[in-house]
Parts: structure tokens; C-alpha cells; sequence
């Protein structure tokens, strides 16, 4: 019997490797269902997803909010912030309200990290868009004051000689009390239910297969690692594939809802949301 074709798309990230290892590396039973990986960059994903090109895909928690007709929220999978998160650095130091006036290098506009900063600077800013692993070069070269930075970069900026301005994930915490819910995996809804409970079970048991085989989904995900050594890596991936990652929790779906709340209060999300999981 030929088995159904579920193409899913993730990050090129060592988060994102790691939660996917037992998936692609075909450990688990995966019944009549088979997975095909892309790889693509979140910006990407976000572009494809409101095309509803990807049955299965990583998306921004910001995107979600246009993506409700082509998609449900997966329970599992979500990257959060939990008193850390998205930051900006510069070149020099800055106070918040001299951010204002920067130009600033950002990942793409449907990120969570460019939300949570128009929800930072409500009077807006200067921005360009470039590849999220593209930015703390451009900052260090002076091509911009500042860059919205996501991912290892995090853990990686004083390398280049960069200043951090604001650690995102701190600000909405003590704004909120609440962790900032950073991405979150989608299934496409016209799969149909039963299917969609498949996938969500699946993608459970495959992040839940890395955190029991640490070493070997750790392994898998270094070749994502850039300029990071073993360590840095198992340091970054323990940031977001954690407890969060098996199932966001009452608190995490709180989380979900402020954020988009306070995106549609502040104007930058056009509707309110109605966030759906997959239960």
C-alpha cells in the first residue's frame, strides 16, 4: 500500500533538527503516512504557508494570525521565550528610545521578534529586511545602528563585538508574567481530522524520542549549528525544545492569546484571533 505523502517544513536550525530528528531518521512507526523535510528559512515558511503550499510547517506565532482559514495550531512543537527570547544589538549602546530612530536590520515582517518590537516601538522605526543569518554581519560591518537577531545568534553576538539593546523575551515578560510564544508548528487543516490528531501524536513522540536520545538528536543537530561548538549548541537547543516544546500548557496557550491580543490592539495584527489547537 502506498503510504500518503506529508511534506513538512522547518528551520534550518538546530532546535528545529533536534525536535525533527526521529522523524526524518525514521524512528518511529509512522503508520500510512510518509514525511518529506524542507528546509527553509522561517521568513520562507511564513511566505509558503499563507499559499497553504506545506501540509505540515514551522511557522511564527505572528503568522498564525493570518493563517486561521488554512490552518490549526499543533499542541507540540512551539519554541518559547521563556525570560529570554529575540534581541536587538548594536554596534554601539543604545537606549530604547534612541532605537527609534535606528535603522534597523530585521528577519522578515511576519516574526515574532518584528511584532514584539512594533509592540516595543509603537511609533515605529526604520527597517529592512534581510536573512535572519545575515544580520549580525551587516550590523558589525555598520551597514545598519542595530539588528532584530533570532535563533543562535542569541548566544553568539559579543563575538562580533555587538551590544545588546533589548533581550525581547525579558520585556514581554515583565510586561506580561507570561513566557513569549516565538513559533509553533501547523497542520493544514483540509487534511482532516483524523489525520491532523496523527500528525500532532507523531510530532509529540518525535520530540519526546530527541529529549530521550539527547546525544544522537544532538549529533543530528550540530550540522545546523553554525559557529557553535557541541555545547553551545545543546545550550541552545535546551532554550527551545524543552516542556514547552512536548505541549504549550495552559500557561503557553495564555501566552498565544495575549500575544495576538495585544498585536490587534496595538494595529499591527488587522483581526482578532481565534486561536484553534489541534486536541
Amino acid at each position: 500500500m502506498s503510504k500518503r505523502l506529508i511534506t513538512v517544513g522547518h528551520s534550518p536550525d538546530p532546535d528545529d533538527a533536534f525536535m525533527f530528528y526521529a522523524l526524518a531518521h525514521d524512528k518511529l512507526d509512522t503508520g500510512d503516512l510518509q514525511f518529506r523535510h524542507v528546509l527553509q528559512d522561517i521568513e520562507t515558511l511564513n511566505r509558503r504557508a499563507l499559499r497553504g503550499e506545506l501540509e505540515v510547517t514551522a511557522i511564527s506565532i505572528h503568522a498564525y494570525a493570518s493563517l486561521l482559514d488554512k490552518y490549526a495550531l499543533l499542541p507540540s512543537g512551539c519554541s518559547m521565550g521563556d525570560r529570554y527570547g529575540p534581541m536587538v544589538v548594536a554596534r554601539q549602546p543604545l537606549t530604547i528610545e534612541q532605537l527609534g530612530h535606528a535603522r534597523i536590520a530585521v528577519p522578515g515582517t511576519l516574526t515574532t521578534a518584528f511584532l514584539t518590537l512594533r509592540l516595543l516601538l509603537p511609533d515605529g522605526f526604520a527597517y529592512e529586511v534581510l536573512p535572519f543569518d545575515q544580520i549580525l554581519h551587516a550590523v558589525a560591518e555598520g551597514r545598519f545602528d542595530a539588528g532584530l537577531i533570532i535563533h543562535e545568534g542569541q548566544l553568539t553576538f559579543q563575538n562580533q563585538g555587538l551590544h545588546l539593546v533589548v533581550d525581547l523575551g525579558v520585556w514581554w515578560q515583565e510586561k506580561t508574567g507570561l513566557p513569549l510564544p516565538l513559533g509553533g508548528n501547523v497542520v493544514r487543516r483540509d487534511l482532516g481530522l483524523p489525520t491532523m490528531r496523527t500528525i500532532s501524536r507523531l510530532l509529540k513522540e518525535s520530540i519526546r524520542y530527541s529529549l530521550e536520545h539527547r546525544d544522537a538528536a544532538l549529533e543530528y543537530a550540530l550540522q545546523y549549528a553554525r559557529d557553535m561548538d557541541k555545547s553551545l549548541a545543546d545550550r541552545f537547543v535546551g532554550m527551545y525544545v524543552n516542556d514547552w516544546t512536548l505541549d504549550y500548557g495552559e500557561r503557553g496557550r495564555e501566552a498565544v492569546r495575549r500575544l495576538l491580543q495585544e498585536g490587534y490592539r496595538a494595529g499591527v495584527i488587522p483581526n482578532p484571533v481565534n486561536v484553534e489547537f489541534v486536541e
